[in-house]
C-alpha cells in the first residue's frame, strides 16, 4: 500500500502527464451530467438515464466553454451518453479545440433503452463506435479512448486488439479502461499499454483501493467517477463537514482535495450542470489539508452498499 501522508498544509502537485505526453490539470470535468429529458431531475446522478440531450442546450454549451475558461483541460464523455449527443455537444461548444484540451471518450456499452447499459465488446462494434466518436467529436484522433466496460462474452485480447488496431492506424493516441479490477488491469497490460483507468471511487466508495495504489505505482492515470459522492459522511456533523470548516472549504471541495492527496495519479472528473458548482469543484485544487486531516478522512469506512452502473 502507498503511505497516505502529507506535510501540514500540503498541496498536491497540480498537473499529471497521461501516457507520457498529455499534461493535464488534476481536476477535470465529467460531461455525463450534461444530459436531460422530460420529467423531474433524478435524486442522485446514478438514477439519471443519461439518454436525452440537455433540455437547456445553450446553457450546456456555455458551461463547457466556462470550464475551459477556468482551466479545465480534460473532459470525459462516452459514446453511450445520450446516444452520442454528449459528444456532439462537446464539439458544438469547443471545436476547434484548444491545443491543451484532452477529450477522453469511452466505447463498449450498448443502450437498448434508457435503463439498460449492456457491455458489447465485439471488435467490429468497437471499431464502428470509435469511428462514430471521431465523427461526432470532429477529430481525426482521440487522445484517450477507454473501454467503457469489459464484455465477459468476448476474449479480452479481441476487445483490446480492436483498440490497439485503431491506435496503430493513428485514430487513438492512448488506451484506457473503465470499472476494472486489479486482475483485469494486469491482464490488459499484458496485451497493450494502458494509460488510464476510470473507476468509481470516492471517500465513501473505496472498493478499488488496490487499483488506486497499483496505478499510482505504475504511473497510470486514475480517473474517479462520482468523486464527490460521500453517503452518510456528508452529514452536517460528519467528519467531512468538520474538516471543511477547519479548512475554510466546502465538503465537496474537501472530498476532491482528499482524492488529490490519495494518489499522485488521480484526476477526479466531477460533473455538474451548474456554473457555481463547477467553480466550487475546480477551486478544490487550492484547498490545503494537514496530515492529520487527511488521516481522519482516510480512516472513514466505506458505507455505500450499492454501485451505480453508469459512468
Amino acid at each position: 500500500m502507498i503511505e497516505h501522508t502529507a506535510r501540514p498544509s500540503a498541496r498536491p502537485h497540480a498537473f499529471l502527464t497521461i501516457g507520457g505526453d498529455l499534461p493535464v490539470r488534476r481536476i477535470g470535468y465529467g460531461a455525463m451530467r450534461l444530459t436531460g429529458g422530460p420529467g423531474p431531475a433524478p435524486a442522485t446522478p446514478d438514477q439519471a438515464p443519461v439518454w436525452w440531450p440537455p433540455a437547456d442546450r445553450q446553457g450546456a454549451v456555455a458551461l463547457l466553454r466556462r470550464a475551459v475558461e477556468l482551466g479545465v483541460d480534460l473532459i470525459d464523455t462516452a459514446d453511450s451518453y445520450a446516444l452520442g449527443a454528449n459528444e456532439e455537444l462537446i464539439a458544438e461548444a469547443l471545436h476547434p479545440y484548444p491545443d491543451h484540451l484532452v477529450i477522453t471518450t469511452k466505447i463498449g456499452v450498448v443502450r437498448p433503452s434508457p435503463a439498460e447499459w449492456v457491455p458489447l465488446g465485439r471488435p467490429e462494434y468497437l471499431r464502428q463506435q470509435a469511428e462514430l466518436s471521431l465523427r461526432r467529436l470532429r477529430v481525426e484522433r482521440v487522445d484517450l479512448l477507454q473501454l467503457h466496460r469489459l464484455d465477459p462474452q468476448v476474449p479480452l485480447e479481441e476487445q483490446l486488439g480492436a483498440l490497439r488496431r485503431l491506435q496503430e492506424e493513428g485514430k487513438v493516441r492512448h488506451i484506457g479502461l473503465s470499472e476494472v479490477t486489479l486482475g483485469q488491469l494486469r491482464a490488459a497490460q499484458a496485451i497493450t499499454p494502458i494509460a488510464s483507468v476510470e473507476n468509481m471511487y470516492n471517500l465513501a466508495t473505496r472498493h478499488h483501493d488496490d487499483v488506486v495504489d497499483y496505478t499510482a505505482a505504475h504511473g497510470i492515470a486514475f480517473l474517479p467517477f462520482f468523486p464527490i459522492a460521500m453517503g452518510a459522511h456528508a452529514a452536517p456533523d460528519g467528519a467531512v463537514a468538520d474538516v471543511a470548516r477547519e479548512a475554510g472549504a466546502t465538503p465537496a471541495q474537501v472530498a476532491l482535495a482528499w482524492l488529490l492527496h490519495r494518489s499522485p495519479t488521480i484526476v477526479p472528473i466531477p460533473g455538474t450542470a451548474s456554473a457555481a458548482h463547477l467553480e466550487e469543484n475546480l477551486a478544490a485544487a487550492a484547498v490545503e489539508l494537514s496530515a492529520e486531516q487527511i488521516g481522519r478522512l482516510s480512516a472513514l469506512a466505506e458505507e455505500h452498499s450499492g454501485r451505480p452502473e453508469t459512468s
